[in-house]
């Protein structure tokens, strides 16, 4: 034991490496692609397998231009080359000279019947698929918390919208009992979990690898959730039944977050623009508003000058009365001072009683006249004055409605509730008197909305 030689890390390596390629100068090996990738080298770098075992491979860039085929995740393959161990790690691999394509591999044949079955059912169909809320108020992730998909996701939210809480629902999101707790974890929010939208998350991966996305039951759980599902698994190139039966596909967990959160920056600009457009538009309206003010006030110093008219003419008419009433008076009075005379002379009592009831009736006469006279002209001045008290805006704050304004030194008559802000301070000016009120609440009127429902303006 003591005599025997003791080897170096490297030098085993050096040693199996020798032997393995001195045994094995030439093979060729059957088997279906998985894990298939390429770094900037060029190099396509895979995993040959079966039921039972598998095989690292490697095809340098050189050899690839002799290809009948491209080389992708499932295809059923017969590789040929050399067996070799990656001294630094102590790996063996098969370097590929040539690849015979022979079909696909199992498991991309039963991804294919699957998505065929599920496709006739229509769990692909866009019509049924939930529309996504704009401004999601809770977001749950179905994921593993260690994996660096969640955290691509997490720096991704709180760049776009910290705001929105985000919950982590851990699964595991790869092995044989993957796909039950993803169906245990959709079953459970949707019961439990107050989200607004479920997020599978899960970083990319061979085909084996993101299996658990392409079971039946994984699928139909999505379809049957009652929030909205986004399916962010794998890399942009990998495509998994969930990606198809869910409600929105994202290509990589940060683009699910990018889809599902507005740019608060970009957001905070349209508020900004819009308020713009607003207090323009509110510029305007008080613009249009004091100019029909102008109007109305020059309407009603008209009216003014027409009551002022009407009063003159009364006080003529007036005049004019008092002067006829005393001329008939003066009249009757010479007509009885002639009567007299002529009763004087003639002494006929029967006469001087009917010329004295004659004289009674033209005095009744003349007075009721007069008064028809005067009340027709009181009443013209009645409804004048009815007519400038309905235009007067005393008259309006009078029945109860007041005038609005903002703090001075801006006093801006206030139309809208989206003009001032709980916790600011108003001046409401009455027919007698000002109040200053603190705003606690803000809203529309339901009746005024019951009123545009029907038709009004």
């Amino acid at each position: 034991m003591n005599s025997a030689k003791i080897f170096s890390v490297a030098e085993l390596n050096a040693s199996i490496r020798g032997l393995l390629e001195t045994q094995f100068p030439f093979v060729s090996v059957a088997g279906e692609i998985s894990n298939l990738r390429q770094p900037l080298s060029g190099h396509l770098y895979f995993t040959l397998k079966d039921e039972q075992a598998q095989l690292k491979a490697v095809l340098f860039k050189i050899q690839q231009r002799y290809l009948s085929d491209s080389p992708a995740d499932g295809k059923f393959v017969v590789c040929r080359g050399r067996i070799s161990v990656y001294e630094p790690r102590g790996e063996y691999q098969l370097i590929v000279d040539t690849i015979d394509f022979h079909g696909v591999g199992t498991l991309q044949l039963e991804f294919e019947k699957l998505k065929k079955k599920l496709a006739a059912e229509g769990l692909f169909d866009q019509e049924r698929k939930k529309g996504l809320p704009p401004f999601p108020e809770h977001i749950t992730l179905i994921t593993s918390p260690s994996g660096a998909a969640v955290h691509d996701f997490l720096r991704i939210a709180r760049q776009r919208f910290p705001q929105v809480p985000i919950s982590i629902y851990p699964v595991a999101v790869q092995g044989r009992q993957a796909g039950g707790e993803i169906v245990d974890a959709l079953a459970t929010i949707n019961a439990h979990v107050r989200a607004t939208v479920i997020v599978l998350c899960r970083g990319g991966g061979s085909l084996e690898d993101l299996w658990a996305f392409n079971e039946e039951r994984v699928a139909r759980a999505i379809a049957t959730s009652g929030l909205p599902v986004v399916s962010a698994v794998g890399h942009e190139i990998d495509f998994t039944i969930a990606d198809l039966v869910a409600d929105l596909r994202a290509p990589t967990p940060s683009a699910a977050a990018q889809m599902l959160l507005p740019d608060r920056h970009v957001l905070r600009a349209r508020i900004d623009q819009l308020c713009a457009r607003l207090l323009r538009r509110m510029g305007s309206l008080l613009e249009r508003l004091e100019d029909r003010t102008a109007t109305s006030a020059h309407r009603l110093a008209s009216m003014q000058h027409c009551l002022d008219r009407m009063l003159l003419q009364l006080d003529h008419r007036t005049t004019d009365l008092e002067r006829a009433a005393k001329a008939v008076l003066a009249a009757n009075r010479h007509l009885l001072e002639r009567a007299e005379q002529r009763l004087h002379l003639t002494n006929p009592l029967t006469r001087l009683q009917m010329q004295e009831q004659r004289l009674t009736d033209l005095h009744r006469r003349f007075l009721a006249a007069g008064r028809s006279t005067m009340d027709s002209a009181q009443q013209a001045l009645q409804r004048a004055a009815g007519l400038l008290e309905a235009v007067s805006p005393l008259a309006t704050l009078a029945r109860g409605y007041s005038i609005v304004r903002t703090p001075p030194p801006e006093a801006n008559v206030v139309t809208d509730s989206q003009q001032v802000e709980v916790g600011g301070r108003l001046y409401i000016i009455l027919h007698r008197g000002t109040l200053e009120c603190l705003i606690e609440k803000a809203g529309r009127s339901q009746l005024f909305e019951k009123k545009e429902e029907c038709g009004g303006e």
